[in-house]
């Protein structure tokens, strides 16, 4: 009698989504067109996890609440993005496995002050427009180096197993302060070589992204840590495992648009559509910190 081999578990998707401008989220480009893609691409998930540049603080947490508010982090821009919510419920559940599953690294189960932001709900519109999937959020300790962050990706990768969808929301290059409005739908060479050098990793051995903090374009490209942290989740949830790009681009000269999955292929089409939200001129910074 020959016995059954175990069935390996069937793990969940994950991925980096470069999300720029918050107009993006009002917008159908080829970027958008991108993350549509991708949620019609995935199984439906448990609950989704995100790890958004916007809630750099000064611990690691998770949103822990049953129905988190939706948090418009930025001012100066039209009032239809402030109008815009996305209900998703909360998942305290999945907040408490996370903060079990990452341990000895501690993480607060935060009730009632965060939600999701924009770095979250400007992606999921789209990826999942009914927001129907619970959410939660995942902080970025801003007194943590490089390695504890993709350390806590890898900490992470069980939940794949458990149904829940992870997704890092940030810009590999990301420098607000050389935004060039001429450049709407480009990127500097810089920009460029820092971002060619990642997806060289990505593709490849993700857990050496590690090693760009010694490219020479490094602190154009990442001037400060906070959209850069979120692809180091992703890379450290994928350990040896190649990521596969899913859009690239760039914005405003400054801003890298590029998407990786992670155990997904996707189809995306429209690539000839129009490019980044345009982003408005004279805009003032985002704030990461409501």
């Amino acid at each position: 009698m020959t016995t059954p081999s175990p069935t390996a578990p069937t793990l969940m998707p994950a991925a980096f989504l470069g999300h720029g401008n918050p107009m993006n989220a009002l917008e159908r480009n080829r970027y958008t067109e991108s993350w549509r893609a991708f949620g019609r691409s995935v199984p439906t998930p448990r609950a989704i996890v995100v790890v958004s540049a916007h809630w750099y603080t000064n611990a690691t947490a998770v949103t822990a609440m049953p129905l988190p508010r939706t948090i418009h982090d930025f001012y100066g821009f039209p009032r239809e993005l402030f109008e815009v919510e996305y209900p998703a419920p909360g998942a305290p559940d999945v907040a408490e496995m996370v903060a079990d599953i990452v341990k000895p690294i501690w993480v607060g189960l935060d009730e009632d002050s965060w939600g999701l932001d924009h770095g979250t709900w400007s992606v999921l519109r789209h990826a999942f427009p009914d927001a129907s999937i619970p959410v939660i959020q995942l902080s970025l300790n801003a007194f943590k180096d490089l390695d504890h962050h993709l350390d806590i990706g890898r900490r992470l990768a069980p939940l794949r197993e458990q149904g829940v969808l992870i997704v890092g929301s940030g810009n590999i290059v990301h420098n607000l302060r050389m935004v060039d409005f001429a450049q709407p739908d480009a990127g500097f060479d810089w920009a460029h070589r820092f971002d060619d050098a990642a997806q060289a990793m990505l593709t490849d051995t993700p857990t050496e992204v590690l090693t760009l903090d010694a490219h020479p374009d490094f602190r154009r490209a990442v001037p400060t840590p906070d959209h850069f942290l979120p692809m180091l989740y992703i890379a450290g949830l994928a350990g040896d495992e190649a990521l596969s790009p899913l859009v690239k681009g760039y914005a405003a000269g400054s801003l890298s648009m590029t998407a990786y999955t992670l155990g997904l292929e996707v189809d995306v089409t429209g690539d000839d559509a129009a490019g980044a939200a345009e982003i408005p001129s004279g805009f003032p910074a985002l704030d990461s910190n409501l």
